[in-house]
């Protein structure tokens, strides 16, 4: 049957994962109206203020399109402003307004419910375990993905 092969399938099998997680987010945030893919790019510009959309973009993984996208929203909302960079002046510099501020504080508990109800069919050892296969399988396979990723390295 091959709908059945398809249904075991890695690939099936993660993009309903991700339907599932960004639900369940969703939920958790709906108060804030606040989406994941909101949520890390005011995480990424509350870590590194300043940041150019480019980088952005690569500390999260997204095309140029998706984060200039995001950040039209957030902006809309007033959560995060764009300047013409001191640094480069074909750039935008990108930085959280207070209400942007306000808004990863109020943020904070729905979102850790959103990763506790995620991980909540996984005993402890199976969560480690589980998420050492997703790094294994991003880290190993990372150059076969359409959007460069670039982790921030931690502030020190």
């Amino acid at each position: 049957m091959p709908t059945q092969t398809i249904y075991q399938r890695p690939g099936f099998l993660l993009r309903r994962a991700h339907q599932i997680s960004a639900s369940i987010f969703e939920r958790a945030c709906a108060d804030l109206a606040l989406t994941p893919a909101q949520y890390g790019v005011l995480c990424v510009i509350q870590e590194q203020a300043g940041i150019d959309q480019s980088s952005l973009a690569r500390a999260l993984a997204f095309d140029k399109v998706t984060v200039l996208r995001v950040l039209k929203g957030l902006e809309e909302r007033g959560f995060c402003q764009r300047t013409i960079s001191s640094e480069n002046r074909r750039q935008m510099a990108v930085s959280l307004t207070a209400a942007g501020e306000r808004l990863l504080r109020q943020a904070h508990e729905p979102v850790q419910k959103a990763h506790d109800k995620l991980m909540s069919p996984f005993s402890p050892a199976q969560r480690v375990q589980f998420m050492a296969l997703l790094q294994q399988l991003n880290t190993e396979l990372d150059g076969e993905a359409r959007a460069s990723f670039v982790p921030m390295t931690a502030q020190t």
